[in-house]
């Protein structure tokens, strides 16, 4: 059975004309126990959108999401969100950003203090807890942000281009200790990329999404074993493709 089921999800939003914009047009594929899988696709195609339905934070038209083979419904908790834009509490250090969700969810604090030094260890921020955003750098904050959604143990971790704000030294850092956390942590990933290398370079498998209203028009299967050669021959090659197929849709966006 698959972690994760999307099936037939379609979504439209009001074009603000009395009409309406078809965002998502039968979206299906699933999702296995400890993958990490990448959507990738044209910007403005719709890949949010599909995050935010599966993560319970907006409804499908129509279409099914299944966790563990049970569907869930809007508002449901069984998803961990790292979202694109930096959104710490600057008023709150490192620590107490990190267990802002077990708050929430009324853990005590016996056990909110447990949860909070393991991810801390886990992440490589030990040393950092008492910081506050404005002192620490970009892929620090990264990390608290992956530790704040993971330390309420979610049974999936959704990532909205959350390493697309970095400098390219940074993310290509960012990218091993994500994979590096994601193993210690045993995670589920759907992770929505703009970058071709990037994916490649994560991903078990890849996903690609045509324009609106979006489709999965290419699946990638990526047989390369880990940790990868960005620049070895068989990345490039699975980078060729993919950015054939993206290439094939922007021509299609312009009219060519």
């Amino acid at each position: 059975m698959a972690k994760l089921s999307v099936k037939d999800l379609h979504k439209s939003y009001p074009n603000g004309n009395g009409g309406e914009v078809k965002v998502l047009d039968g979206i299906t594929f699933n999702l296995e126990e400890g993958e990490l899988l990448s959507l990738l696709g044209p910007s403005g195609c719709g890949k949010t959108t599909l995050l935010k339905i599966i993560a319970g934070l907006l409804k499908a038209d129509t279409g099914n999401v299944f966790i563990d083979g049970l569907e869930v419904m809007p508002g449901h908790n069984k998803v961990g969100y790292i979202f694109q834009q930096e959104s710490l509490f600057p008023w709150r250090t490192v620590k107490q950003n990190i267990e802002y969700g077990l708050e929430i969810s009324k853990v005590s604090s016996q056990d909110r203090q447990a949860a909070v030094d393991r991810i801390i260890e886990i992440v490589g921020m030990k040393g950092l807890e008492d910081n506050y955003p404005h002192e620490i750098s970009g892929g620090q904050a990264r990390k608290t942000e992956m530790a704040r959604s993971l330390v309420v143990e979610p049974e999936i971790l959704v990532s909205d281009e959350a390493l697309s704000n970095l400098d390219a030294q940074t993310r290509n850092y960012l990218q091993q200790e994500f994979l590096r956390i994601k193993d210690a942590i045993g995670s589920t990933v759907l992770f929505v990329s703009h970058n071709v290398d990037e994916a490649v370079f994560m991903s078990d498998r890849i996903l690609v999404m045509s324009n609106m209203p979006a489709r999965i028009i290419a699946e990638y299967r990526i047989d390369i074993p880990k940790p990868r050669n960005r620049a070895s021959p068989e990345c490039l090659g699975y980078r060729a493709k993919i950015l054939d197929v993206l290439g094939a849709e922007q021509a299609k966006a312009m009219g060519v």
